[in-house]
């Protein structure tokens, strides 16, 4: 398909959406027309209200799409003083690929390249260019993989992809604000999806031959070897990217803290964990996809690049990084650019790791602290007050809180991990050991000796309370304080917590409300009476607000201060929570609440479970 074929298709398929809406609008009118023309009166008007209100929320749709524009750039600039032979190199290739060379650079915080032009005039007329270069890969690549990712981008310039950017974003914004705007139940709004989805089909199979195109340019210019290589190595760098914020980074984020060098420690990381990079890419790359993607199979695209004339080139190993000098300056530089740390504390990546374990290990200990003192009928409990439990022999109805499937006997010893972890949090609090941070392998607990240290047994021993004394001693020889484990959070809140379900227009405690499905507990969102757009509701609130900020403004019950729940209407469901202190909460589905997924089988299975638990 040429460029004037793609721009014709492109533009008529958006003139198209467009002018759906002016047909719509328009049919709204005569309908208004016939309607008070023949007929006048309550029905009228409500009638008329629902046409209204229907085209409305597609016009608003149209309106808002006509008026967005594509944002600011992102990433940091990189000028050609600061990379020469980055620079020098994207010039170089751009006249071998028969292309203008884009006239800005920036350092994206992606496993990704990108390009982008300021087309005017339907792409007719020329405008700044762009390319966007993923730090991971600068950190990661070859000198030969990058040029590669770099003729593969300058590839859409030539092919001419470029010029309908600003059309193609247009296109995706009416979609998105149109459909977004729309109900389940809208007539209108149907026939807006089924347009959509034609449009995006359409518009993914030209993205997938583009992406042929480019590749075409990549062999030609890199190297059919590089260009394999390259597409072979993108997923090892994304699944390590990925398991690099999701294994040393997004706990400790989540808490309260930060590291001080986010794209330094990603280079670490790639650079020790070189056995199990090395098993990724032994993995046979994907050979299918769906219609709806926008890229092809990356097996398929390595078997179109094999299958094209070779050409020779002088293989460059050298990591790509040396074509930007001080990259790991460039990449605090891009830190401070893009990374908003809020008031997160910042700390070097040992003491980030070991504060991060220490707080994850807090907040475990806290929820014991807590049922500890509710039993116990203090305000606050520790570990000394947990040990006081198992010499008067209390532990198995505490452990049992814990292990509902167990016997009380057999809770109590199955408890021995848990006092593995409060007796682990004691020592560092006593400085008797810390956490030691490693790329290599998970974090380990040594002694301030450096020598791995392990409590197992003398957690055996603290669970039994024959033995429980002997565990005294072993710990206090050691220089480990009971008393310095104690309970931080007194009362249970939502942080850290994640989104399991959602239901909208549930009545708690004869209220209307929006009940949100929490990991650690329900939160209960005050809700208009018209269950109209509760799903989109449901989206808008929990896309612009993280549980912990919600849990603090609205009503929050934890999981663990409810102590038995009761199904008392299927379909709907009702419930009632029984809380402790002898409160409780009633909660009542409507025929018409709308739900994000399952979550009606989510809160069956969440009050099932406290009913186990209780029993």
């Amino acid at each position: 398909m040429s460029t004037a074929l793609r721009a014709a298709v492109s533009v008529a398929m958006l003139v198209g959406f467009y002018l759906l809406g002016l047909l719509q609008l328009a049919l709204v009118g005569w309908l208004l027309y016939e309607i008070w023309t023949h007929s006048q009166g309550l029905g009228a008007a409500k009638v008329s209200w629902l046409l209204l209100a229907a085209v409305g929320a597609v016009v608003v749709g149209l309106w808002k799409a006509i008026r967005a524009q594509p944002g600011e750039p992102d990433g940091m600039l990189l000028t050609p003083e600061q990379a020469p032979d980055l620079w020098r190199t994207v010039r170089e290739m751009a006249a071998e690929a028969g292309t203008r060379a884009p006239d800005e650079i920036r350092l994206v915080a992606e496993v990704n390249a990108a390009v982008s032009e300021d087309a005017k005039a339907l792409g007719l007329i020329a405008g700044t260019r762009r390319l966007y270069i993923g730090m991971p890969l600068m950190q990661t690549f070859t000198v030969d993989q990058m040029r590669s990712v770099l003729a593969h981008e300058l590839g859409h310039y030539s092919g001419s992809h470029t010029r309908l950017s600003a059309v193609a974003y247009r296109g995706r914004a009416a979609l998105h604000e149109t459909l977004g705007r729309v109900g389940r139940w809208n007539v209108f709004g149907w026939v807006f999806k089924g347009y959509g989805r034609l449009y995006l089909l359409v518009s993914n199979a030209v993205t997938r031959r583009q992406e042929f195109e480019a590749d075409q340019v990549s062999v030609r210019v890199a190297g059919v070897d590089a260009a394999v290589s390259t597409m072979r190595e993108l997923p090892v760098v994304a699944a390590a990217w990925n398991f690099y914020f999701g294994r040393y980074v997004a706990s400790g984020w989540e808490l309260g803290y930060a590291p001080d060098d986010i794209f330094g420690g990603f280079g670490q990381l790639y650079a020790a964990r070189t056995e199990e990079l090395a098993r990724l890419r032994d993995e046979e790359p994907d050979t299918e996809t769906s219609r709806w993607d926008t890229h092809p199979a990356i097996g398929v695209r390595i078997e179109a690049m094999r299958a094209l004339p070779p050409v020779q080139h002088a293989p460059d190993r050298r990591p790509a990084a040396t074509l930007l000098p001080h990259v790991g300056g460039a990449g605090l530089a891009l830190q401070a650019e893009v990374v908003d740390f809020g008031d997160r504390t910042v700390l070097p990546w040992d003491d980030f790791t070991a504060a991060s374990i220490t707080a994850i290990q807090q907040r475990r200990a806290d929820r014991v602290f807590r049922s500890a003192a509710r039993r116990l009928g203090v305000q606050e409990a520790g570990l000394s007050e947990i040990f006081g439990l198992v010499s008067s022999g209390g532990l198995g109805e505490l452990a049992a809180e814990f292990f509902p499937d167990a016997t009380r006997r057999e809770a109590a010893v199955a408890f021995a991990d848990v006092m593995d972890d409060l007796i682990t949090l004691a020592a560092v609090r006593s400085g008797a050991a810390r956490w030691q941070h490693s790329w290599s392998a998970p974090a380990r607990l040594i002694d301030p000796y450096g020598q791995p240290v392990d409590y197992t047994e003398i957690a055996k021993l603290a669970v039994d309370p024959a033995t429980v004394d002997e565990a005294r001693q072993r710990l206090a020889a050691i220089g480990i304080h009971l008393e310095a484990a104690r309970v931080v959070e007194a009362k249970a809140t939502a942080s850290g917590s994640d989104v399991i379900g959602a239901m909208a227009n549930v009545r708690v405690d004869d209220q209307e409300t929006d009940l949100i499905l929490l990991d650690r507990g329900f939160l209960f969102v005050p809700a208009p009476k018209s269950a109209n757009d509760g799903e989109k509701r449901l989206k808008t609130l929990l896309a612009g607000n993280d549980p912990a900020t919600l849990a603090h403004h609205y009503r929050f019950v934890p999981y663990e201060e409810v102590t038995g729940a009761r199904i008392t209407k299927a379909v709907p469901i009702n419930a009632e929570l029984d809380l402790h202190g002898g409160g409780t909460v009633s909660m009542k589905e409507r025929w018409s609440s709308e739900q994000l997924g399952k979550s009606r089988d989510t809160l069956e299975a969440v009050l099932k479970r406290i009913n186990e638990r209780a029993e």
